[in-house]
């Protein structure tokens, strides 16, 4: 037990002991039924009088909070737990002004639905939780590349040659292991890009609907977000602010809608930004999970002028509990992202981009991948069959863990009424909406990842019942 003691006054030692183990019981630092230590053993610790310790012990015995047990020691009684916690005020500090953003609930933070259909979610049960576990134990080791010693900002060099090598193969990304950069996530990779490119002012230009982290991650840093419309054929590039700064993209399987970036776009898209000096955040978010036979080309891959950023990311292949991602960047912006990293982050868990770079080259990522695409192709087209009886229209799409589905003019709710509703039905899903900034058609999002299989048509028809006239 650590104990902050004020034994500056050489009175009323026993009192200053008094009012900290006093606190420490009534805050719930030493929960009930913990074993204190002994009075001898405190008193050394501290530096005071083995009688001083005693008095205080006994004082605290008296009013409840400590009990005695013959031959075991002191401990917390119950009654420290249900005492009541200080009174403190909400504290004299605000958010700089301007500040509006609040955490979103994310499908953690809720309930769980008896049929969940939130977006970006894998299913942990396909993982290889064995086999991790070795892999992990074993670049844990002592001696091993995360022992007693900081990284670099990059990442483990193995771990970044096993990604230049994995992105190479599975979508034509040009890098190699100097290219990329390791981060936690997708959202740290984005992060890092503002941070170095963006100046308060500048304009990002975004799909809409789009990620909404990314959006307001842009604002945060001062950027001004335009939302481009989506079609049928992605980001509509015509639209695009000829001054954006960066343009932020999800072109294998447009988030939230769903449908790819078409080539004559990319082609298109690529053009925009050569002629006017803008950057390219690709975001490949969850490419790994295919239905096409043939998927278009990465924007990275077309890029001839260094205008584009990919970012990846382990969180829906494998599990978002890993918080391993990737960026690969231009030559000319590797050090300025590299210096961001360092300053804002330090490194990552080396011991885990050592595992996962075991996993890569030893074509289990590989091996799993095919695994769990099996059985989400086997979801989607369930939910697929499911949702062909409701007043729906679902977005094609070539890729990915989620349908968008437009509501259809009989439908007897919006989206918005729709997911609450569902919601008191034990039914989870997502509304198009929550993703928009501007005009955009109406419709919900409907994760099968994480869905239980035989959990999924049972699900549609609640919402069947909630949608019907």
């Amino acid at each position: 037990m650590d104990l902050a003691v004020d034994l500056s006054s050489r009175t009323g030692r026993t009192d200053a002991i008094y009012r900290a183990l006093h606190a420490a019981l009534t805050t719930g630092r030493v929960p009930a039924g913990e074993r204190l230590p002994s009075s001898r053993e405190l008193a050394r610790d501290l530096g005071v009088s083995r009688a001083s310790v005693a008095t205080a012990y006994e004082r605290l015995v008296a009013e409840g909070f400590l009990e005695t047990r013959t031959g075991a020691g002191t401990f917390a009684a119950a009654a420290a737990r249900d005492a009541p916690p200080p009174r403190r005020g909400p504290g004299a500090l605000r958010p700089r002004a301007g500040w509006r953003w609040a955490p979103h609930p994310t499908s953690g933070d809720q309930p769980a639905a008896t049929h969940d259909f939130h977006v970006g979610i894998p299913d942990a049960a396909l993982f290889p939780f064995d086999t991790w576990r070795r892999l992990l134990a074993a670049e844990s080791r002592v001696g091993g590349p995360a022992a007693g010693t900081y990284a670099g900002p990059a990442g483990l060099p193995r771990f970044r040659a096993a990604v230049a090598r994995y992105v190479a193969g599975s979508r034509g990304v040009h890098a190699g292991a100097d290219d990329v950069i390791a981060t936690t996530g997708t959202q740290q990779a984005i992060d890092l890009v503002a941070r170095v490119l963006l100046e308060p002012g500048d304009v990002v230009a975004m799909e809409d609907p789009g990620y909404r982290e990314a959006r307001e991650l842009f604002a945060l840093h001062g950027a001004r977000v335009v939302p481009v419309p989506v079609d049928a054929e992605g980001l509509v590039v015509s639209d695009i602010p000829v001054d954006a700064r960066l343009i932020y993209t999800t072109p294998s399987h447009q988030f939230p809608v769903g449908m790819p970036l078409s080539l004559p776009r990319r082609r298109a898209l690529l053009a925009h930004a050569a002629r006017h000096g803008a950057a390219v955040l690709e975001d490949d978010y969850d490419s790994e999970f295919r239905r096409a036979r043939r998927p278009l080309e990465s924007l990275q891959a077309l890029d001839r002028d260094g205008r584009v950023i990919y970012v990846g990311t382990f969180s829906k292949s494998l599990l978002p509990g890993l918080r391993a991602g990737y960026l690969v960047a231009p030559a000319s912006l590797r050090d300025a992202l590299l210096a961001a990293r360092q300053l804002t982050d330090g490194h990552g868990a080396v011991h885990v981009q050592a595992a996962l770079a075991r996993f890569i080259d030893d074509g289990l990522l590989a091996r799993h991948v095919r695994k769990a695409s099996a059985h989400y192709t086997e979801r989607h087209e369930i939910l697929l069959d499911a949702l062909a009886g409701l007043p729906v229209e679902p977005v094609p799409s070539a890729a990915g863990l989620h349908v968008a589905a437009y509501l259809g003019p009989d439908a007897s709710l919006d989206s918005s009424r729709l997911v609450a509703r569902a919601r008191r039905r034990s039914v989870a899903l997502e509304s198009l909406g929550a993703y928009a900034v501007g005009p955009h058609r109406d419709g919900i999002a409907l994760g099968f990842g994480g869905a239980v299989t035989s959990s999924i048509r049972p699900g549609i028809r609640v919402l069947e019942t909630l949608l019907s006239p």
